[in-house]
């Protein structure tokens, strides 16, 4: 273990409050991982009482996970993977305006990797580096997560320049592991025009939850397949992987070119949301949406039907690795195999009585190109996307039913938060990535109501594919996590 996880681990007992009451909650984390700081600093009277007065905040994580096939060959292999981490994160008070932030996180993996391939981790993946892991054996890592600065002197507006946490529609922090997605740039965001919030960043790198290293925001590593390379730069699993460094030098493309994006939520009528995003990658890809929900209010309940829409641009990147998130090599059944085109449309009504609420979402990829999304924001999110589910291939139709009990935006779950769908995914039997699946999931979390800065989560998910030869790999997904926040 390097010096950097026993600098954290000594910060956790030095800092740790091990007797804080049921009142005492100084921080949380919302069901899809976003921490939640209750206890913020304020302003400060002089660069000294900047540092003097900023808050740690702590967590201390279990994360388990097993996998099981319902047959095991070559390829696919049952397994464990257990995994403990420490973070911990400052924010410094505010002084003439501005204000910085820095977040260290580690993680050590325990799992056999006599019997384990590490290319056949699943979920469990992400508790290491597989690149570092083959190249050097480690099975712990340890990384500056967060360090940036933050202005504030402009009215209802933040400029937030280095490394960060980003919350937007295409990107996301989906710390549901040891390790957050972090970017390295510039975001600003700002409440200046009425009943509006808007944000644009333009970010130059990324790090994903199983890196210990910054990479480019779109491109695949194939550079040494014998030292795993394609481990080392963006191998999301939505990442499109014919955009290759080889083929990008090869096409005359940027290896290393920023990630443009904008989003704006604007709810100046009343009763309707409307949501609005935008990416841009230069000379490779573009992508929008636009999302409409009204809410209905009765005696007692309400509803709300929703439609999202998206279209995607080619702007070049659709000769170099082709429509399908598999590359060229793997574009049969595609119309036009060198386009990456594409718009998908989504639907939902959402009906909310009491600590109830039910959800039946439906999803369309068009008949065109794959969506290309791998920043871990989701396009059929809030649709039908549940946990690990990818079903945003093209052609690809999707139907989900949703129960969740107890939703709470203060994401202190005293009493359970239970969460539970059922999802169909017809695909595209003409196409090398579509499958026909029913998945099956069910979540719970709660904070312990005696001590509620310890909160555990169950998540449990079985996909269940209707082929009959692909059925010899249905497969259980099994998580269990402890979160102890101080």
């Amino acid at each position: 273990m390097n010096n950097l996880v026993k600098a954290l681990l000594v910060t956790v007992v030095l800092y740790s409050p091990l007797s804080l009451s049921a009142d005492d909650v100084k921080s949380s984390i919302k069901a899809n991982g976003m921490p939640v700081y209750f206890d913020k600093p304020g302003l400060a009277d002089s660069f000294k009482d900047m540092f003097r007065e900023g808050k740690f905040y702590g967590r201390l994580r279990n994360n388990n996970f097993y996998h099981r096939w319902a047959k095991e060959d070559a390829d696919h292999t049952d397994h464990m993977i257990n995994g403990f981490g420490v973070s911990l994160v400052y924010n410094s008070a505010e002084f003439l305006d501005f204000d910085f932030g820095v977040g260290l996180y580690s993680s050590t993996a325990i799992f056999d990797d006599n019997k384990v391939p590490t290319s056949h981790l699943k979920p469990g993946k992400d508790l290491i580096s597989r690149y570092d892991y083959e190249n050097d054996g480690d099975k712990y890592m340890a990384v500056l997560g967060q360090a940036y600065v933050k202005y504030s002197g402009i009215d209802d507006t933040d400029i937030i320049l280095g490394r960060q946490l980003v919350e937007s529609f295409y990107v996301h922090s989906n710390d549901t592991k040891m390790i957050p997605n972090t970017f390295d740039g510039v975001l600003v965001q700002t409440n200046v025009m009425p009943d509006t919030n808007l944000q644009v960043a333009y970010l130059v790198k990324q790090k994903l939850r199983d890196h210990t290293k910054t990479h480019s925001v779109l491109m695949y590593d194939d550079t040494n397949v014998a030292e795993f390379s394609n481990w080392n730069a963006n191998d999301d699993s939505a990442m499109h992987k014919g955009l290759s460094y080889t083929a990008l030098k090869a096409a005359g493309k940027p290896t290393d070119a920023p990630l443009i994006l904008a989003d704006f939520k604007n709810k100046s009528i009343d009763n309707l949301k409307i949501d609005g995003s935008f990416y841009t990658v230069p000379e490779l890809l573009s992508q929008g949406m636009l999302e409409l929900n009204y809410k209905y209010k009765f005696d007692g309940f309400s509803l709300s039907p929703g439609f999202r829409y998206i279209n995607q641009f080619d702007n070049g990147a659709g000769s170099v690795g082709g429509a399908s998130l598999s590359g060229l090599s793997n574009t049969a059944g595609y119309k036009d195999p060198t386009s990456l085109d594409s718009q998908m449309i989504a639907a939902r009504l959402v009906a909310k009585k009491d600590a109830y609420k039910i959800n039946l979402g439906y999803s369309y990829i068009l008949d065109e190109a794959d969506l290309v999304t791998p920043w871990r924001g989701f396009p059929t999110a809030g649709y039908t996307r549940s946990m690990g589910i990818y079903n945003w291939f093209a052609n690809t139709k999707s139907y989900r039913l949703e129960v969740v009990r107890n939703t709470n935006k203060t994401a202190v779950y005293r009493d359970p938060f239970v969460q539970a769908s059922v999802l169909y995914i017809d695909g595209d039997e003409d196409k090398i990535s579509a499958k026909d699946e029913l998945y099956y999931y069910l979540g719970v979390i709660q904070n312990i109501p005696s001590f509620p800065s310890l909160q555990y989560k169950l998540r449990l998910g079985y996909a269940q594919f209707m082929d009959s030869v692909d059925n010899d790999f249905n497969y259980l997904d099994s998580r269990f996590e402890l979160n102890y926040m101080f």
